[in-house]
């Protein structure tokens, strides 16, 4: 079956580095697309970021472009979220999650994907 487990998350200050990984099993990872969400206490669940299937091109929120960058290891089964010049408002629970049926319309959709990891928090204090 398959498995997500993350990893990374801490306390950090703002300004400050973290990078996510996100380690994979059950199923053949190279072929589905995985995505970052994140949700802090008492807001939606949000897209992050995501590195497509086939053509491992990366698609990233608004609020975290240029700071943000998400990366695959196909032979580790892992997927990376590389985290730089964290923000207080980067505070929260982070997920990964695939899907063996995505369509690229529905990428930054939390309920369209079937597999999550329990979740790891990061915290950035201001």
């Amino acid at each position: 079956q398959v498995q997500l487990v993350e990893s990374g998350g801490g306390l950090v200050q703002a300004g400050d580095s973290l990078r996510l990984s996100c380690a994979a099993s059950g199923y053949t990872f190279s072929r589905y697309t995985v995505a970052w969400f994140r949700q802090a206490p008492g807001k939606e669940r949000e897209f992050v970021a995501a590195i497509w299937r086939s053509t491992q091109n990366t698609y990233y929120a608004d609020s975290v472009k240029g700071r943000f960058t998400i990366s695959r290891d196909n032979a580790k089964n892992t997927v990376y979220l590389q985290m730089n010049s964290l923000k207080a408002e980067d505070t929260a629970v982070y997920y990964c999650a695939t899907d063996t049926g995505l369509i690229m319309s529905s990428m930054r959709t939390p309920t369209m994907y079937d597999y999550w990891g329990p979740g790891t928090q990061v915290t950035v204090s201001s």
